[in-house]
């Protein structure tokens, strides 16, 4: 079992500073981090509400539209 190791990066503060702009920027810094959010998005995180709010707004104007 491994019982870890020293980390320059750690001990620096490099990985903290890492954390920090993620989180508060919302934009990982891994490959994977990106690609996962990016696929997320695209398969139903965040498109799936800005369809169904386009969709729902377009059935209000033509509804409006046709009861003029």
């Amino acid at each position: 079992m491994s019982k870890g190791g020293f980390s320059w990066k750690r001990a620096t503060g490099v990985t903290r500073a890492k954390q920090k702009f993620s989180r508060a920027t919302g934009i990982p810094l891994t490959k994977s981090g990106r690609q996962r959010k990016v696929g997320k998005m695209a398969t139903g995180g965040c498109l799936t509400l800005v369809l169904a709010a386009a969709t729902a707004v377009t059935l209000a104007v033509l509804s409006a539209g046709a009861l003029l």
